[in-house]
């Protein structure tokens, strides 16, 4: 495929997401219907895609209109490329501009010159004071790949050095000590021995600096409450002999985890339904509530734009229930453990004060966050401690 070429197939997949359907879902159905597309084809045209959707609201306003069209001739246009000389009409290449696609708009200002959405921008600048522009500015480009050591397994150099075999460069990441950051050949990891094996595994390094603030020990018996595909819980059994539990609302999205379990060398009990209250009282209950995902909107943008100010109040409402039915899941003088995806204070700082406030037998005893601008997902965790004898 051309150059050219690309970006018209990834206008075509933009109209279908703007429409309403998933990114991931749409690429798929361009990859199945276009054979001829090879690996650096369909690469190129996922970075077209990703980039429009971390930059919708100002590749709109360059592009003059929210549309697949509008967005590539807004992101050629902040390239400081000539647009003629990919309208052209040619073979597979977008139609020539219009008339009015020819006139330029008015640059973009304020918050949609920096990708966030209207109504959102005073909590998230509030939330992030003085860091905000930056993270803005961050969540528009693309995220770094970062993995974990398995350090139950392997060192860090060691894990280096069979990574850098293979063609796979990574550097250590300050945010965790079990943190690598892959700077060359990210494409061949997934059929690298060190990945095959279980030698690392795909998790951003903020998201592994949650599981250092911990307090693991050997022997506590600890509850991954809201697991998803399991990244920490097989974190927290990489760190200490403890006998893990995973839960989620939706067992279907563990359905992975034994599988990556038994690769990373990990034990791990899934519970669904009663079994949860069964199996309890625990030591440490982690929660990795379900959020905004505004940490994490680099990697999945559309997040970004399908969020409401009627959804962030629902997932307040969420956060708060699950801290409630978790807390209730922690032996007396246990630990919990409140943890987002989020930067936005809503969802972090109010929703633990507000907790520690009906249930005023739980301290804070740490609290960390992390931001995108400085290298890694934006992450929050809290982690609390309840005294003896509290309810």
């Amino acid at each position: 495929m051309t150059p050219a070429a690309r970006l018209q197939a990834a206008i075509e997949i933009l109209d279908h997401v703007l429409t309403g359907e998933p990114a991931e879902k749409a690429l798929t159905s361009w990859g199945r219907r276009s054979r001829f597309a090879g690996s650096k084809d369909r690469a190129a045209v996922r970075d077209h895609v990703f980039t429009a959707l971390r930059c919708l609201r100002s590749h709109a306003a360059l592009g003059g209109a929210r549309s697949g069209r509008g967005l590539i001739l807004g992101a050629l246009r902040e390239a400081g490329q000539d647009p003629d000389e990919v309208f052209t009409g040619q073979g597979h290449a977008p139609a020539p501009l219009s008339g009015a696609e020819r006139s330029l708009p008015k640059a973009p200002e304020g918050p949609e010159a920096l990708d966030i959405p209207e109504w959102l921008w005073p909590e998230f600048s509030s939330s992030l004071g003085s860091n905000a522009e930056a993270a803005a500015h961050a969540m528009r480009k693309r995220a770094p790949v970062h993995l974990r050591v398995n350090r139950a397994k392997v060192s860090l150099r060691q894990a280096q050095e069979s990574l850098a075999a293979e063609g796979i460069v990574t550097t250590p990441h300050p945010a965790a000590e079990t943190a690598l950051e892959i700077t060359e050949g990210a494409r061949k990891l997934r059929n690298a021995k060190a990945y095959l094996e279980g030698l690392v595994e795909l998790q951003d390094a903020a998201s592994q600096a949650v599981v250092a603030q911990l307090p693991l020990n050997d022997g506590m018996k600890v509850l991954d409450y809201c697991a998803g595909g399991g990244g920490k819980s097989l974190a927290m059994a990489a760190r200490a002999k403890i006998r893990l539990f995973a839960h989620d609302a939706d067992p279907r999205r563990m359905k992975d985890l034994p599988g990556r379990a038994a690769r990373a060398g990990a034990r791990v009990s899934l519970l669904e339904g009663a079994e949860l209250e069964r199996s309890g009282p625990y030591d440490l209950v982690l929660c990795d509530v379900p959020c905004s995902g505004s940490g994490s909107w680099r990697r999945a943008p559309e997040g970004k734009w399908r969020l409401t100010r009627e959804n962030l109040q629902e997932l307040h409402r969420i956060q708060a229930e699950i801290l409630r039915k978790a807390a209730r899941l922690a032996t007396e003088g246990g630990t919990l453990a409140y943890a987002t995806c989020s930067m936005l204070d809503g969802e972090n700082t109010v929703q633990v004060q507000g907790f520690i406030q009906e249930y005023p037998e739980w301290t804070l005893a740490a609290e960390q966050s992390w931001q995108v601008q400085d290298g890694t997902d934006g992450f929050y965790v809290a982690v609390l401690t309840r005294a003896k004898g509290g309810c």
